[in-house]
């Protein structure tokens, strides 16, 4: 870790220089709640130094590792407010716990790569070096599964990858696949049209699609087929070519069902399944089909699977708080502990 912090009467300094006002206050965040979020976590005193052509934060504190943790943040916030990204407190809130889980904190590299951008201009952007991984994977592999928890951003950044290939014109077509469990595939007695009979189902889709399209645009690519909406059980018998196609919810598959699916796959044509396997509604007894692919596909080129973890996740931090403790609970039930760490008897 980079820096010096130096003995300062009873404790210990280090500072971190800024180049330009407009980055010192990219780096503060609105009313200082950047610096805020960094107080709250590490024993530590930040004061803001005004210079000339911007300034400097004076990171102080009584013990020298955590003045060192707390402007080693800084310089890496410093380097991406200078280039004119604005930084959020939940980005610093995720830094912090990279760093405190020993994972390497590369920002800079982070904002400095677009996926796509919204259809208001606003860049989109990995918020994790895991999310970073994933995006890297989808472009790596034509078949590509990807496991975690709800928040981690695996749909919604399969369908930024999937937005930018059919705008450079790599795809003519994106095709959103959600198995209907909880109508039981059996669409045939809901009122209305296909589209108005899965709608439901795929809302999540319709949500990241209008944000990067814009509902307009993307209604009108609904009615050319450029991007289709399909149950899982319409895409048999279908051979699809030259398409994006994402397969979301696909815990909530069988093996049949994932076998049929993956069978689908035409020339010039790319997947991404997406799943949880801690959220399997299937009915008891019955197999996921997300499960069993990794140990069947394995060692096959072209096919990759890839974990994002709560450290991925990019929600409200309340929800990776949330995820983390329903994690605790299951493995404490799976070595026979009650939630409170008794021995179930």
């Amino acid at each position: 870790m980079e820096g010096n912090a130096h003995k300062q009467g009873g404790g210990y300094a280090e500072e971190v220089p800024l180049s330009g006002t407009d980055a010192l206050a990219r780096l503060l965040g609105a009313q200082d709640d950047n610096l805020q979020a960094v107080e709250a976590r590490y024993p530590v005193s930040l004061s803001v130094l005004n210079g000339g052509s911007g300034g400097a934060v004076r990171v102080s504190g009584p013990d020298e590792e955590p003045v060192r943790i707390a402007a080693h943040l800084l310089r890496e916030l410093a380097a991406v407010a200078a280039r004119g990204h604005e930084i959020l407190p939940a980005d610093v809130r995720r830094a912090m716990d990279a760093l405190a889980e020993g994972r390497e904190l590369k920002l800079d590299a982070l904002y400095s790569e677009v996926i796509c951008t919204t259809a208001r201009g606003k860049p989109v952007r990995a918020k994790t070096a895991g999310q970073r991984a994933y995006i890297r994977a989808i472009r790596q592999n034509e078949i590509l599964f990807a496991v975690g928890p709800a928040g981690t951003g695996k749909t919604y950044l399969a369908v930024c990858e999937a937005v930018s290939m059919l705008k450079e014109g790599r795809v003519n077509r994106v095709v959103l696949v959600r198995p209907a469990v909880e109508a039981g595939e059996s669409l045939g007695y809901l009122p209305g049209d296909l589209r108005e009979k899965v709608e439901p189902y795929v809302r999540p889709l319709y949500d990241a699609f209008y944000e990067l399209l814009s509902p307009e645009r993307f209604a009108r690519y609904v009615e050319k087929g450029v991007i289709e909406i399909v149950p899982l059980a319409y895409m048999r018998g279908r051979t699809l070519n030259d398409s994006f196609i994402i397969l979301d919810e696909a815990q909530n598959t069988t093996p049949p069902q994932m076998k049929m699916f993956l069978t689908r796959l035409g020339f010039g044509s790319r997947a991404v399944v997406t799943g949880d396997i801690t959220q399997i509604d299937l009915p008891r007894g019955c197999p996921s089909g997300l499960q069993s692919v990794r140990v069947i596909l394995r060692d096959i080129e072209g096919i990759g699977f890839f974990d994002l973890t709560d450290a991925d996740v990019v929600r409200h931090e309340v929800v990776q708080k949330i995820v983390r403790a329903y994690e605790r609970y299951e493995e404490a039930q799976a070595v026979g502990k009650s939630p409170d760490g008794e021995v179930r008897r």
